[in-house]
Protein backbone atom coordinates (compact mmCIF):
# COMPACT_ATOMS: atom_id res chain seq x y z
CA UNK A 1 0.00 0.00 0.00
CA UNK A 2 1.29 3.42 -0.94
CA UNK A 3 1.97 5.71 2.03
CA UNK A 4 -0.20 8.76 2.26
CA UNK A 5 1.69 11.95 3.04
CA UNK A 6 -0.26 14.57 4.96
CA UNK A 7 0.66 18.06 5.99
CA UNK A 8 1.33 18.92 9.61
CA UNK A 9 -1.66 21.30 9.49
CA UNK A 10 -3.97 18.52 8.33
CA UNK A 11 -2.48 16.19 10.91
CA UNK A 12 -3.10 18.63 13.74
CA UNK A 13 -6.60 19.37 12.42
CA UNK A 14 -7.37 15.68 12.60
CA UNK A 15 -6.02 15.59 16.14
CA UNK A 16 -8.18 18.54 17.08
CA UNK A 17 -11.20 16.62 15.80
CA UNK A 18 -10.40 13.93 18.35
CA UNK A 19 -9.43 11.24 15.82
CA UNK A 20 -5.67 11.37 16.14
CA UNK A 21 -5.34 7.92 17.64
CA UNK A 22 -7.29 6.47 14.72
CA UNK A 23 -5.18 8.31 12.15
CA UNK A 24 -1.89 7.26 13.67
CA UNK A 25 -0.68 4.28 11.73
CA UNK A 26 1.46 3.97 8.66
CA UNK A 27 0.22 7.26 7.26
CA UNK A 28 1.36 9.13 10.36
CA UNK A 29 4.90 7.98 9.72
CA UNK A 30 4.93 9.95 6.48
CA UNK A 31 3.90 13.46 7.49
CA UNK A 32 6.61 16.12 7.06
CA UNK A 33 6.87 18.05 10.34
CA UNK A 34 7.68 21.74 10.09
CA UNK A 35 9.50 22.20 13.40
CA UNK A 36 13.01 23.62 12.94
CA UNK A 37 15.86 21.14 13.23
CA UNK A 38 19.45 22.17 13.82
CA UNK A 39 20.74 18.79 12.63
CA UNK A 40 19.96 15.11 12.93
CA UNK A 41 22.15 14.50 15.98
CA UNK A 42 20.21 13.08 18.96
CA UNK A 43 22.84 14.70 21.17
CA UNK A 44 22.56 18.20 19.75
CA UNK A 45 22.25 20.85 22.45
CA UNK A 46 18.80 22.27 23.16
CA UNK A 47 17.70 24.93 25.64
CA UNK A 48 15.01 24.26 28.24
CA UNK A 49 12.61 27.14 27.80
CA UNK A 50 13.87 30.42 29.24
CA UNK A 51 16.08 28.77 31.87
CA UNK A 52 19.32 29.06 29.93
CA UNK A 53 20.00 25.38 30.66
CA UNK A 54 21.47 23.68 27.61
CA UNK A 55 21.48 19.92 27.36
CA UNK A 56 21.00 17.12 24.86
CA UNK A 57 17.82 16.49 22.89
CA UNK A 58 17.85 12.89 24.09
CA UNK A 59 18.18 12.36 27.83
CA UNK A 60 18.27 9.32 30.07
CA UNK A 61 15.55 8.52 32.58
CA UNK A 62 16.60 6.42 35.56
CA UNK A 63 13.16 5.57 36.92
CA UNK A 64 12.04 2.53 34.92
CA UNK A 65 9.59 0.51 37.01
CA UNK A 66 10.53 2.58 40.04
CA UNK A 67 8.67 2.23 43.31
CA UNK A 68 9.43 3.25 46.88
CA UNK A 69 12.97 4.35 46.13
CA UNK A 70 13.99 1.42 43.94
CA UNK A 71 14.23 1.44 40.14
CA UNK A 72 14.92 -1.38 37.69
CA UNK A 73 18.57 -0.41 37.17
CA UNK A 74 19.13 -0.58 40.94
CA UNK A 75 17.55 -4.00 41.21
CA UNK A 76 19.79 -5.16 38.35
CA UNK A 77 22.83 -4.43 40.53
CA UNK A 78 25.39 -1.66 40.90
CA UNK A 79 27.50 -2.94 38.02
CA UNK A 80 24.58 -2.95 35.62
CA UNK A 81 23.48 0.51 36.75
CA UNK A 82 27.00 1.87 36.29
CA UNK A 83 27.26 0.34 32.81
CA UNK A 84 24.08 1.92 31.48
CA UNK A 85 24.54 5.35 33.10
CA UNK A 86 28.19 5.70 32.16
CA UNK A 87 27.40 4.16 28.80
CA UNK A 88 24.79 6.86 28.19
CA UNK A 89 27.33 9.58 28.91
CA UNK A 90 29.98 7.95 26.74
CA UNK A 91 27.50 7.74 23.86
CA UNK A 92 26.74 11.46 24.13
CA UNK A 93 23.76 11.83 26.47
CA UNK A 94 24.14 14.77 28.83
CA UNK A 95 20.82 14.85 30.71
CA UNK A 96 20.18 12.44 33.57
CA UNK A 97 16.70 12.40 35.07
CA UNK A 98 16.49 11.28 38.69
CA UNK A 99 14.03 11.45 41.58
CA UNK A 100 13.91 10.64 45.26
CA UNK A 101 11.29 8.03 44.39
CA UNK A 102 13.74 6.26 42.07
CA UNK A 103 16.58 5.92 44.57
CA UNK A 104 19.14 6.38 41.79
CA UNK A 105 21.10 9.39 43.05
CA UNK A 106 24.13 7.45 44.40
CA UNK A 107 24.27 5.29 41.27
CA UNK A 108 24.33 8.33 39.00
CA UNK A 109 27.02 9.90 41.21
CA UNK A 110 29.24 6.83 41.08
CA UNK A 111 28.79 6.30 37.34
CA UNK A 112 29.69 9.90 36.52
CA UNK A 113 32.52 10.15 39.03
CA UNK A 114 35.54 11.92 37.57
CA UNK A 115 33.59 13.59 34.76
CA UNK A 116 33.52 17.42 34.88
CA UNK A 117 30.25 18.42 36.53
CA UNK A 118 29.62 21.22 34.05
CA UNK A 119 29.58 18.73 31.18
CA UNK A 120 26.24 17.15 32.12
CA UNK A 121 22.82 18.16 33.41
CA UNK A 122 21.22 16.72 36.53
CA UNK A 123 17.48 16.84 36.99
CA UNK A 124 15.72 15.39 40.01
CA UNK A 125 12.39 15.53 41.82
CA UNK A 126 11.18 15.86 45.37
CA UNK A 127 8.30 13.75 46.65
CA UNK A 128 5.74 15.55 48.78
CA UNK A 129 2.87 13.04 48.94
CA UNK A 130 2.28 9.99 51.06
CA UNK A 131 4.15 6.82 50.18
CA UNK A 132 6.40 6.81 47.16
CA UNK A 133 9.67 6.92 49.11
CA UNK A 134 10.96 4.79 52.00
CA UNK A 135 10.99 7.62 54.55
CA UNK A 136 7.77 8.78 56.19
CA UNK A 137 8.96 12.29 57.03
CA UNK A 138 8.57 15.16 54.56
CA UNK A 139 11.12 17.81 55.60
CA UNK A 140 11.29 21.18 53.87
CA UNK A 141 12.78 21.35 50.40
CA UNK A 142 16.05 22.96 51.50
CA UNK A 143 16.80 19.99 53.78
CA UNK A 144 15.86 17.53 51.06
CA UNK A 145 17.99 19.31 48.47
CA UNK A 146 21.01 19.24 50.80
CA UNK A 147 20.59 15.47 50.98
CA UNK A 148 20.19 15.23 47.20
CA UNK A 149 23.44 17.14 46.64
CA UNK A 150 25.29 14.75 48.92
CA UNK A 151 23.75 11.72 47.26
CA UNK A 152 24.65 13.05 43.81
CA UNK A 153 28.06 14.40 44.85
CA UNK A 154 27.46 17.89 43.51
CA UNK A 155 27.38 21.45 44.80
CA UNK A 156 24.42 22.40 42.62
CA UNK A 157 21.47 20.85 40.83
CA UNK A 158 20.39 21.99 37.40
CA UNK A 159 16.70 21.22 37.81
CA UNK A 160 14.53 20.30 40.78
CA UNK A 161 10.87 19.49 40.24
CA UNK A 162 7.94 18.65 42.46
CA UNK A 163 7.08 15.08 41.54
CA UNK A 164 3.81 13.73 40.16
CA UNK A 165 1.41 16.62 40.53
CA UNK A 166 -2.27 15.79 40.01
CA UNK A 167 -4.22 18.37 42.00
CA UNK A 168 -5.56 21.46 40.20
CA UNK A 169 -4.56 23.41 43.34
CA UNK A 170 -1.04 22.08 43.61
CA UNK A 171 0.55 25.53 43.27
CA UNK A 172 -1.38 26.66 46.35
CA UNK A 173 -0.99 23.43 48.31
CA UNK A 174 2.79 23.40 47.92
CA UNK A 175 3.50 27.11 48.02
CA UNK A 176 5.82 26.81 51.04
CA UNK A 177 8.09 24.33 49.26
CA UNK A 178 7.90 26.36 46.05
CA UNK A 179 9.07 29.45 47.93
CA UNK A 180 11.97 27.50 49.41
CA UNK A 181 12.97 26.26 45.97
CA UNK A 182 12.75 29.81 44.65
CA UNK A 183 15.15 30.90 47.39
CA UNK A 184 17.53 28.05 46.51
CA UNK A 185 17.50 29.20 42.90
CA UNK A 186 18.34 32.75 43.99
CA UNK A 187 21.29 31.30 45.92
CA UNK A 188 22.34 29.31 42.81
CA UNK A 189 22.02 26.03 44.65
CA UNK A 190 19.59 25.01 41.94
CA UNK A 191 19.33 26.54 38.47
CA UNK A 192 15.63 25.95 37.78
CA UNK A 193 12.50 24.46 39.30
CA UNK A 194 9.23 23.07 38.10
CA UNK A 195 7.06 19.97 38.23
CA UNK A 196 6.14 16.69 36.62
CA UNK A 197 2.41 16.45 35.96
CA UNK A 198 0.01 13.52 35.88
CA UNK A 199 -3.34 15.21 35.22
CA UNK A 200 -4.64 17.81 32.81
CA UNK A 201 -5.74 19.93 35.76
CA UNK A 202 -2.20 19.97 37.16
CA UNK A 203 -0.86 20.72 33.69
CA UNK A 204 -3.20 23.68 33.32
CA UNK A 205 -2.08 24.98 36.72
CA UNK A 206 1.55 24.69 35.60
CA UNK A 207 0.81 26.71 32.49
CA UNK A 208 -0.61 29.54 34.58
CA UNK A 209 2.11 29.55 37.24
CA UNK A 210 4.99 32.01 36.73
CA UNK A 211 6.97 29.95 39.24
CA UNK A 212 7.22 26.97 36.90
CA UNK A 213 10.41 26.91 34.82
CA UNK A 214 10.30 23.38 33.41
CA UNK A 215 7.59 20.72 33.14
CA UNK A 216 7.72 16.98 32.52
CA UNK A 217 4.73 16.10 30.32
CA UNK A 218 3.44 12.68 29.38
CA UNK A 219 3.05 12.55 25.62
CA UNK A 220 2.77 9.95 22.86
CA UNK A 221 0.38 9.61 19.92
CA UNK A 222 -1.48 6.62 21.35
CA UNK A 223 -2.72 8.06 24.63
CA UNK A 224 -0.92 5.43 26.72
CA UNK A 225 -0.04 6.47 30.30
CA UNK A 226 -1.10 10.04 29.52
CA UNK A 227 -3.22 12.62 31.28
CA UNK A 228 -5.90 12.09 28.63
CA UNK A 229 -6.39 9.15 26.30
CA UNK A 230 -6.78 11.49 23.34
CA UNK A 231 -3.52 13.31 22.55
CA UNK A 232 -5.53 16.05 20.83
CA UNK A 233 -6.47 17.25 24.32
CA UNK A 234 -2.85 17.41 25.49
CA UNK A 235 -1.03 18.80 22.45
CA UNK A 236 -2.58 22.31 22.74
CA UNK A 237 -1.66 22.47 26.44
CA UNK A 238 1.95 21.58 25.64
CA UNK A 239 1.94 24.33 23.03
CA UNK A 240 0.78 26.81 25.68
CA UNK A 241 3.62 25.71 27.95
CA UNK A 242 6.10 26.21 25.16
CA UNK A 243 4.76 29.61 24.16
CA UNK A 244 4.91 30.79 27.77
CA UNK A 245 8.68 30.18 27.80
CA UNK A 246 8.62 27.14 30.05
CA UNK A 247 10.92 24.24 29.33
CA UNK A 248 9.09 21.13 28.13
CA UNK A 249 10.50 17.64 28.69
CA UNK A 250 8.62 14.82 26.99
CA UNK A 251 8.25 11.58 28.93
CA UNK A 252 6.25 8.33 28.57
CA UNK A 253 6.95 8.26 24.84
CA UNK A 254 6.73 4.46 25.02
CA UNK A 255 3.53 4.57 27.09
CA UNK A 256 5.33 3.63 30.30
CA UNK A 257 6.56 0.53 28.49
CA UNK A 258 3.14 -0.39 27.06
CA UNK A 259 4.50 -0.74 23.52
CA UNK A 260 8.20 -1.26 24.21
CA UNK A 261 8.13 -4.37 22.00
CA UNK A 262 6.28 -2.70 19.13
CA UNK A 263 8.97 -1.18 16.92
CA UNK A 264 6.55 0.62 14.62
CA UNK A 265 4.74 2.30 17.50
CA UNK A 266 8.03 3.36 19.07
CA UNK A 267 9.15 5.00 15.83
CA UNK A 268 5.76 6.65 15.35
CA UNK A 269 5.83 8.03 18.87
CA UNK A 270 9.34 9.47 18.61
CA UNK A 271 8.53 11.07 15.30
CA UNK A 272 5.23 12.44 16.58
CA UNK A 273 6.72 14.04 19.69
CA UNK A 274 9.72 15.51 17.91
CA UNK A 275 7.43 16.74 15.16
CA UNK A 276 5.32 18.81 17.54
CA UNK A 277 7.99 21.49 17.73
CA UNK A 278 6.93 22.33 21.28
CA UNK A 279 8.88 19.70 23.24
CA UNK A 280 12.42 20.81 24.04
CA UNK A 281 13.81 17.37 24.78
CA UNK A 282 12.77 13.78 25.39
CA UNK A 283 13.83 11.30 28.02
CA UNK A 284 13.85 7.53 27.68
CA UNK A 285 14.37 5.08 30.49
CA UNK A 286 17.31 2.84 29.60
CA UNK A 287 18.06 -0.41 31.38
CA UNK A 288 20.89 -1.72 29.21
CA UNK A 289 23.58 -0.08 27.04
CA UNK A 290 22.22 -1.68 23.85
CA UNK A 291 18.94 0.18 24.33
CA UNK A 292 20.85 3.46 24.08
CA UNK A 293 22.12 2.51 20.63
CA UNK A 294 18.66 1.36 19.63
CA UNK A 295 16.92 4.59 20.56
CA UNK A 296 19.74 6.74 19.26
CA UNK A 297 19.21 5.18 15.83
CA UNK A 298 15.46 5.72 16.10
CA UNK A 299 15.87 9.41 16.94
CA UNK A 300 18.30 9.87 14.05
CA UNK A 301 15.75 8.30 11.71
CA UNK A 302 12.97 10.52 13.03
CA UNK A 303 15.08 13.66 12.65
CA UNK A 304 16.16 12.73 9.14
CA UNK A 305 12.52 12.34 8.14
CA UNK A 306 11.83 15.90 9.30
CA UNK A 307 14.43 17.64 7.14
Amino acid sequence: MKKRTISRRDFMTTLAAGTGTVLLGRSALAFPASAPVVNTDPFQLVTLGNTGIKTTLLGMGTGVNATNGSAAIIRAGAGAAHAVIRGAYDKGIRYFDCADAYGTHPYVRDALNGIPRESYTLGTKIWLGRGGIPGTERPDANIVIDRFRKELGTDFLDLVQIHLMTSPQWTEEHKRQMDILEDLKAKKIIRAHGCSVHSTEALEAAIESPWVDVVHVRINPFGEAMDKKDPALIVPLIEKLHKSGKGVIGMKLIGNGAFKNDSEKIDASIRFVLGLGTVDMIIVGFETPDQIDNYTARVIKALKNRT
